[in-house]
């Protein structure tokens, strides 16, 4: 890249998002040309394309009014959608989360390729439509992208009214989640029987039960794949914490763990999209990076296993 070029790009991002660390700032400007584009994995059922790399927003969107942490979390937003994001995830469960996502929303720019998902997750049919609709409120998101059942919670009466709402127009896709292994064997079971686009599972390196199972068969199905838990609620960087990246890792454009983490979820055939959640800018900026540039291979896959495992 050119030092023109290398000027332009800095320029650019120093203008969508002032205020940020200096060493985020400088890191669009060391791109190659390679990874300027994302990655991005087809949805099954449509063929409209993903980005690889979403953002969740359990635990880290939960809070009160706080100007300085809403600030914060407007300027993770931003890195979000300045640096390609489109799909976010929320969830009655995650206390105030829907409702600090939509109103920081209302505040960035740039959010036009904005893929919203949230859950529904309560019991009874009249719960489940009041439930929804106050999500809608709380997000700004009139139809959502995707609605899912939360932790298979009244899965089948839930299941009827999505079934409904996608055929009036009221969601695009349905779907259904589980962050729990007790809950794998039933959800086998809706998978293989049940008309969902997507199912959204816990899955890293270092965990891959849904490997014998749930993904082939999603795979099999045609069913998207969101993927919560990446970095297994942070305990993945307590193994690496020390040691270097091994140099092949630039192989795969791997520039930071959680982008060696990130890449190795995304590029599993059957998964669609991973949702890492981060209340930090420098964190969202270098989650964004797993979305560009290669992915690993089945080979290369094996390889990051190996390495990891030496080291746990």
């Amino acid at each position: 890249m050119n030092k023109l070029k290398i000027r332009m790009e800095r320029r650019r991002f120093l203008q969508l998002s002032a205020g940020l660390t200096a060493a985020a700032l400088s890191w669009p400007a060391c791109l190659s040309a390679k990874e300027l584009a994302p990655i991005k994995k087809a949805i099954p059922k449509t063929g409209e394309q993903l980005p690889v790399v979403g953002m969740g927003t359990s635990r880290t969107f939960d809070i009160g009014s706080d100007p300085k942490m809403r600030k914060q979390l407007a300027d993770v937003l931003q890195i979000f959608f300045d640096q390609g994001g489109a799909l976010i995830d929320s969830s009655p469960m995650y206390g105030n989360a829907e409702q600090v996502t939509g109103d920081l929303l209302k505040t960035i720019k740039n959010k036009q390729n904005l893929f919203a998902a949230t859950k529904v997750w309560t019991w009874g049919k009249d719960e489940g439509i009041t439930q929804m609709q106050r999500s809608s409120q709380r997000m700004g998101v009139k139809v959502f992208d995707l609605m899912q059942i939360h932790n298979l919670r009244d899965w089948q009466v839930q299941l009827e009214t999505l079934k409904a709402w996608k055929a009036e127009g009221k969601v695009r896709y349905i779907g259904i989640t589980t962050s729990h292994g007790r809950f794998h064997d039933e959800l086998e079971v809706i998978l293989e029987n049940e008309p969902f686009d997507f199912v959204q599972l816990s899955y890293n390196i270092m965990n891959r039960t849904v490997e014998e199972r749930l993904l082939p068969i999603a795979k099999e199905r045609g069913i998207a794949t969101l993927i919560n838990r990446p970095f297994a609620r942070g305990d993945l960087f307590g193994v690496v914490k020390g040691q270097a990246l091994p140099a092949w890792a630039r192989d795969i454009d791997v520039k930071s763990w959680g982008q060696f983490f990130l890449k190795f979820a995304v590029s599993h055939p059957a998964v669609t999209c991973a949702i890492p959640a981060t209340s930090k800018p420098h964190h969202m900026l270098d989650n964004m990076g797993a979305g560009w540039g290669r992915l690993p291979d089945a080979a290369m896959r094996q390889r990051m296993i190996r390495y990891l495992e030496s080291l746990a």
